[in-house]
């Protein structure tokens, strides 16, 4: 741990991998559930569809830092409901970068998301990030993430602005990172629940050569930290899960400005209704939607 924090730098280690087949609906709730939270190291999770003429068929490999013990493997089978699968040992080999090597590049709206290994295959004109797998949620492969990125490319093309935005649940702070790019004058505030996103937000600055002092990140449960309070903040960015989202509906109406928006994600279709209503009782209505997959993203209005 150095002065100024826990140091998330993963050391070449012993290094593990479980597979095990996977079906769609599995992969999708892997993002959403807090079922592994209690590993440490916390292992990462890499979904793949090894063969697009059976779309319903997908592989989970899990990696993990040093062995893991029977009560993790466990845990995991019985998440996705099969007692089979390989575990095997990766020598000499970095984790992390291993099963970053299968994070695919993805391009939504004017955003090129991508790891180290991509970095020589970024689209003339794109916006591009590099965010590697982390401890925390938003590397852009989930529809969720994807889906937020694409709404932001749309409100600037739209010719909205922005002088101040809040991303409410960064995580590896890539949201914040694409307000910043697409309104660079703009205030941008980044906070999360949980402490160990907020070193992973300033690598994330650091490697995309955004400075320091260009977004203020805070440890904040919901809305409870000064930098949210005082000026309202004409965007307002949550993609976290539905049930949050519904019961921080008035908090975030709260450092709303008049005429001002959300931006809520992290919800499934089967909860969209929901979640419009807890804002429509705070004088929000509906502005945009786009759709990944099941996983809608929603833009709403203060009136």
């Amino acid at each position: 741990m150095s002065a100024d924090g826990p140091d998330w730098t993963v050391q070449e280690t012993e290094s593990w991998k479980l597979s095990l087949p996977v079906s769609k609906a599995q992969a999708d709730r892997l993002t959403d559930t807090g079922e592994f939270d209690a590993f440490e190291p916390t292992p990462v999770f890499v979904v793949s569809e090894p063969d697009p003429g059976r779309p319903d068929d997908w592989q989970m490999d899990v990696y993990f830092e040093g062995r893991p013990d029977d009560a993790w493997i466990a845990q995991i089978r019985a998440f996705v409901g099969n007692d089979g699968g390989a575990i095997e040992r990766l020598d000499d080999a970095d984790w992390v970068t291993i099963s970053q090597a299968f994070l695919e590049p993805i391009r939504a709206g004017r955003f090129y998301v991508h790891t180290a290994a991509h970095a020589d295959a970024i689209p003339e004109g794109a916006v591009a990030f590099r965010i590697e797998a982390s401890r925390a949620f938003g590397t852009g492969h989930h529809e969720t993430t994807r889906g937020c990125l694409a709404m932001l490319s749309s409100l600037a093309d739209a010719g909205r602005s922005f002088d101040r935005v809040a991303d409410v649940g960064t995580g590896t702070g890539l949201l914040a990172f694409g307000a910043h790019l697409l309104w660079p004058d703009a205030a941008i505030v980044a906070t999360d629940i949980d402490p160990v996103a907020l070193p992973v937000v300033a690598e994330n600055m650091a490697a995309n050569g955004i400075a320091a002092d260009a977004i203020t990140l805070a440890v904040a449960d919901s809305t409870d930290h000064p930098s949210l309070r005082g000026e309202p903040f004409g965007l307002v960015i949550a993609n976290i899960l539905a049930g949050p989202l519904i019961g921080m509906a008035p908090d975030l109406a709260a450092i709303t400005a008049p005429g001002g928006m959300i931006m809520l994600a992290g919800l499934l279709a089967s909860q969209e209704a929901d979640v419009i209503a807890a804002y429509q009782e705070q004088a929000f209505s509906l502005a945009d939607r786009r759709i990944e997959g099941d996983w809608p993203v929603i833009v709403l209005s203060r009136t």
